[in-house]
């Protein structure tokens, strides 16, 4: 059947091989583990911990940040199986398209695009407010409508498009680079959000986390906390309203993004000197660094300032405010600027790697899939990355973007997660240098907690979801399943004679 038919795992892995697809294997396990932590501490540990305190869980925000951890921690050993097992670009889309068939890795490699180009937009916005409180805090005065997008205040936002385009010139000229820029800058977060953590906790006071879960409390009549504005799960079962236990787990559906990034590094598989080792060290690595560092962080951030105070755009700074410290609001500023960039850069990445494993397949133009002579990288599909980035950071509110990253990662996870079961039925003779322990249990509980989390989200995000998904079966059906290389029965030399 045209919709369930497989690529196998040898056959994607004699792809990566050929002379015209073939990338730089560069990448050792500590430039995963750069990339991972890269990836993951931004947006969501500078911005969203306090947005998420104040509205859904309070100081139980701690909490929120365990049981996102733990869905993407049961997610992350899945991740690992599959990049020890198919180390090839394209990360779900790839392990999808080796275990549940074409059609179910098209939607997953849609899917995946929503997630990457869309994240690194709503991480480019998060950058460039960063951006205009340092140079305001330096005496310099952006104009207000060239900082900002329609709907937001401004008209466009020239430095969220910016700093998309220089990563952007970053990412083509090559992954080493790539790796040793996010390296550099993930040494300094690092060092910021640990200060932030030991020079904070001498402020802290336990007062403040009284009461650690603050009790429900129901929405007001026609606020924002209902119809499709409230968590859909909400919406099924008439349980609306604000913190209590269901609002930890809101709390977890919003932070997830926090955790967002741990799958990138599965994408650089290919570029990955020793993969079936060193893939799961920077997947499983990078998440339980972060996730120790995200629980600190929310206890000493809501230990400083009581829990209402922390619905601003730049908590961290509003805490060093609030016990008189300027010095360190601009120390930790410079962190957030730091966090951000490698988030972008390396969210561009992935994108620009899943939709060069889409094109070498057939599933996009092949034309995309391109790779430099000189620096060996596929940077058609980057630089249009970039662009498109760049215009939606310049013309779309941050608040519109956030929560479309997280279900759109969420399915990805879902999906990858039953794809290992499938691949071990299906192929149990595939040598694995990382298994998932406990089989089926794990894969399960896996696709449940994203399951749920994704029930957490707004209904208007799924509206959206899936108004994206749609579109992706119209360009599937009128593109997609008549140009692919598998279907048509092409080989890889056939689809680079058409370069």
């Amino acid at each position: 059947m045209t919709l369930m038919r497989v690529k196998s795992v040898e056959q994607s892995i004699r792809d990566a091989e050929a002379p015209e697809f073939r990338l730089r294997r560069v990448l050792r396990a500590v430039d995963l583990l750069g990339i991972g932590i890269g990836a993951i501490i931004g947006t969501g540990i500078f911005v969203l911990t306090g947005v998420a305190a104040a509205t859904d869980a309070g100081p139980g925000i701690a909490i929120s940040f365990v049981i996102s951890g733990i869905a993407c921690g049961l997610a992350a050993l899945c991740y690992a199986e599959f990049a020890s097992v198919v180390p090839v670009a394209g990360s779900a889309y790839t392990f999808s398209y080796a275990s549940l068939g074409e059609f179910l890795a098209w939607i997953i490699g849609w899917d995946l695009i929503l997630e990457f180009v869309i994240g690194a937009s709503t991480v480019s916005v998060g950058w460039s407010q960063y951006f205009d409180h340092a140079l305001s805090a330096l005496g310099v005065h952006l104009p207000g409508a060239l900082t900002a997008a329609p709907g937001a205040g401004g008209m466009v936002d020239i430095p969220a498009a910016v700093i998309a385009l220089l990563l952007t010139v970053v990412l083509v000229v090559g992954i080493r680079l790539s790796s040793s820029v996010t390296n550099v800058i993930v040494a300094i977060k690092l060092a910021v959000v640990l200060f932030f953590i030991i020079f904070g906790a001498f402020f802290v006071s336990t007062a403040n986390w009284v009461p650690f879960i603050p009790p429900h409390q129901p929405p007001a009549p026609g606020g924002t906390g209902t119809g499709l504005n409230q968590p859909l799960v909400d919406a099924i079962f008439g349980n609306s309203g604000s913190f209590g236990l269901s609002g930890l787990v809101a709390g977890a559906a919003l932070v997830f993004f926090a955790y967002i990034g741990f799958d990138i590094v599965a994408s650089g598989a290919e570029e990955t000197r020793r993969p079936q080792r060193d893939m799961p060290i920077g997947i499983l690595g990078s998440l339980a660094i972060c996730s120790v560092l995200y629980v600190l962080v929310s206890l000493v951030m809501t230990g400083i300032v009581k829990y209402p105070g922390l619905n601003t755009a730049a908590p961290m700074a509003t805490a060093f405010q609030a016990i008189g410290a300027p010095w360190a609001v601009g120390l930790v500023s410079i962190g957030a600027i730091c966090g951000l960039t490698t988030v972008i850069l390396i969210l561009m990445l992935g994108q620009a790697r899943v939709g060069f494993a889409m094109s070498r397949d057939g599933l996009l133009p092949t034309w995309f899939a391109k790779v430099h002579p000189r620096f060996r990288t596929p940077y058609r599909i980057t630089v249009i990355t970039g662009v498109v980035v760049a215009i939606i950071a310049a013309l779309t509110p941050i608040n519109v973007l956030a929560e479309m990253t997280n279900i759109g990662t969420l399915f990805a996870f879902v999906l990858v997660s039953a794809g290992v079961l499938v691949l071990r039925r299906a192929r149990p003779d595939l040598p694995r240098a990382f298994r998932v322990p406990w089989v089926p249990v794990i894969p399960v509980l896996a696709v449940l907690a994203c399951l749920y989390l994704m029930l957490n989200l707004e209904g208007w995000t799924w509206v959206r979801f899936g108004v994206w998904m749609v579109i992706g079966l119209l360009v599937y059906a009128l593109y997609s399943r008549r140009n692919s290389r598998l279907g048509r029965g092409e080989s890889i030399e056939q689809t680079a004679e058409e370069l």
